[in-house]
């Protein structure tokens, strides 16, 4: 598998190829898609986008840790904490790009 990762130039530089707008009008429409993303999140909303998967905020308790260098328990506080499952169909596409190596 590649090093390649994916970033906001490279979704706005997509979204100019495809549907034709500015590039500056394409980072402006990336960045407002992820703020609305962003903001569903932070709500505790979930984020579900059709054939790709679904983003949530999920809850967790608090617990006790150990470091596991000295064996000392340590507090975890509770936290939220972001989670994603994919759609079967990414999980599909991702298969399938195993098969193809």
């Amino acid at each position: 598998m590649g090093e390649k990762t994916l970033t906001r130039m490279d979704l706005s530089e997509a979204v100019f190829n495809e549907v034709g707008l500015s590039r500056n009008e394409s980072a402006q429409l990336v960045e407002s898609v992820l703020e609305h993303m962003s903001d569903a999140l932070v709500n505790g909303e979930q984020v579900k986008i059709s054939s790709f998967g679904t983003f949530s905020v999920r809850e967790k308790a608090a617990r006790v840790g150990r470091n596991p260098k000295t064996g000392e328990e340590v507090p975890i506080h509770p936290r939220r904490v972001l989670t994603f499952r994919p759609s079967h169909l990414m999980k599909d596409r991702v298969a399938d790009g195993n098969r193809k190596k």
